[in-house]
């Protein structure tokens, strides 16, 4: 998994590699440089860049830097370059006065190169040039909001404005180099205004910020920069990004000598009918989902009146009503048990929710609460409930993880990683937080893990169960809650993908048929 940083990460990694492991500072922008030549190129999807016209605007610091160096090496290749100096060149320091000097010596030589000392100096002539892409080399990371929206001072905000309105008039691609500027590298906040990259080259790792706020909105495609800043000196990560190989890592395929009893055993407490209404489909779907996941053997507890429906829809499943007593039997069989998809929310579902975490077999399992579970748990008191239980995962959208902490959806929507590790620190549960992205917090002090696969196809009813039943399938097959959690989020993604090319017209029911092929296609690939 790669790691995701802070923007304050960033610079104690580039500064480490500067100071320990002597990598000159000349050298990092070098290769800065050169990789966002690099992906440029490959992006622009031709052979010679000679006569294509570039615009870089650049900012007075390392940002800047690389937008010195990408444009000598345009310059280079026969392209057109036309540099805007937003600040003053007397601003400039080491490293970037002698990136700036190695330009103005290459237009004495007669390259294709305009300098403009200011964006007012710029403006008449790049509004009637065409180019074939616009660099913002403005900020980088060294951008901090004191406040979301925070309003942007002179001459940055006109450089951004330059540069997203002749995005918008001309239709060429805005390259971000490292981080759109205007964007909190660490937060995701955006300034006003910002850049809207059609594409962001990052420097070595990805920003927490990318994938945050406006972050997905301002960075377009993300592409990475290797700069010789070695992982290791961004470890340990505060976060990671899930991707299929550790999803891989985590699905373990059954032995050819296995039988249904070791391929995970699977409880499922779910689904509850009343005289006005009846949410079946949820227990449906959560097993369907643990069953095409993997489990060897599935057995779903609800009201009994309720089996022949689960009998005709999930003929696979063991069916059990709601007794105590049988419940319990069948925890003690299970390796993991999912609660509170489609239980609902009456006295009797939170009733039966009490008395399951005062059963002592029950609270030694690896549990996951979904759904109606954690309303009910808001209701009984998450710290007093979940107290004596051993491993527990707890998977709430937004809304319900705001029932769950008493804090408004807008600061969890606001700091969603913050969020779910705090509370994971606190009542020493795993947290799967739903949201774009992702976000799942573990125990132990490890890192946040954060899952970008899918799309809007997942936003859908019952999208969530099927979610849990992944999730309870890959625990009881061995997987630890937060592995199991990462794992089935990512594979949840991309069985959304699958399930058909119209994102839009995706149903849960459709991306529970889609989870075979997406687990079966890593699996086909490493063959």
């Amino acid at each position: 998994m790669l790691p995701v940083v802070t923007a304050q990460e960033m610079q104690r990694a580039d500064k480490a590699a500067i100071e320990e492991l002597h990598i000159g500072e000349t050298r990092l922008m070098e290769l800065a440089g050169r990789e966002c030549l690099r992906i440029i190129k490959e992006s622009l999807q031709k052979e010679s860049l000679a006569g294509c016209s570039f615009l870089l605007l650049c900012g007075k610091g390392n940002n800047g830097g690389d937008g010195f160096v990408l444009a000598r090496h345009l310059l280079n290749l026969e392209a057109s370059v036309d540099l805007v100096l937003l600040y003053p060149e007397s601003l400039l320091q080491g490293v970037n006065q002698e990136g700036l000097a190695i330009l103005e010596a290459y237009g004495e030589h007669g390259s294709e190169l305009r300098i403009f000392s200011s964006h007012d100096e710029a403006l008449p002539f790049v509004a009637e040039t065409r180019y074939d892409a616009l660099i913002d080399a403005i900020t980088g990371t060294s951008l901090r909001l004191s406040e979301p929206g925070m309003a942007l001072a002179s001459p940055l905000a006109e450089g951004i404005e330059l540069l997203n309105t002749l995005r918008d008039r001309t239709g060429a691609p805005l390259i971000a180099i490292d981080v759109p500027s205007g964007l909190d590298a660490t937060t995701g906040h955006s300034a006003t205004p910002s850049i809207l990259a059609d594409m962001t080259i990052t420097m070595a790792f990805l920003k927490r910020g990318f994938y945050l706020n406006e972050g997905p909105e301002c960075c377009g495609e993300l592409h990475v920069a290797e700069i010789s800043i070695p992982r290791f000196l961004a470890e340990p990560s505060s976060c990671l990004l899930i991707d299929q190989e550790f999803a891989a890592e985590q699905f373990i395929l059954r032995e050819p000598s296995s039988a249904k009893h070791t391929n995970g055993k699977v409880l499922i407490i779910a689904g509850s009918q009343t005289s006005e209404s009846s949410m079946v489909g949820a227990a449906i779907l959560s097993a369907k989902a643990a069953l095409k996941s993997g489990a060897g053997y599935v057995c779903i507890s609800l009201p009994i009146s309720l089996s022949a429906v689960i009998h005709i829809a999930v003929p696979e499943a063991v069916v059990i009503g709601r007794d105590l007593a049988a419940i319990a039997e069948k925890a003690r069989w299970a390796d993991a048990i999912l609660i509170g998809c489609g239980l609902g929310r009456d006295e009797a579902a939170i009733a039966l929710v009490r008395e399951l975490l005062a059963n002592s077999i029950v609270t030694s399992k690896k549990l996951i609460f979904d759904a109606d579970a954690l309303y009910a748990l808001s209701v009984i008191g998450t710290t007093n409930a979940l107290s004596q239980c051993r491993d527990v995962l707890l998977t709430p959208h937004y809304g319900e993880f705001s029932r769950l902490t008493a804090r408004k959806i807008e600061e969890i929507a606001a700091d969603p990683i913050g969020c779910a590790r705090s509370f994971a620190d606190l009542h020493q549960v795993t947290v799967l937080l739903k949201g774009a992205p992702t976000v799942i917090a573990g125990i132990a002090g490890g890192p946040a893990l954060l899952n970008t696969s899918g799309t809007e196809a997942l936003a859908s009813a019952g999208s969530g169960d099927v979610l849990s039943g992944m999730i309870v399938a890959l625990a009881a097959k061995g997987a630890s809650p937060v592995n199991a959690a990462a794992a089935a989020a990512w594979f949840h993604g991309r069985a959304g993908d699958l399930a058909s090319d119209v994102a839009s017209l995706v149903s849960s029911g459709m991306v529970v048929d889609a989870i075979p092929q997406a687990i079966g296609e890593i699996f086909e690939r490493e063959e």
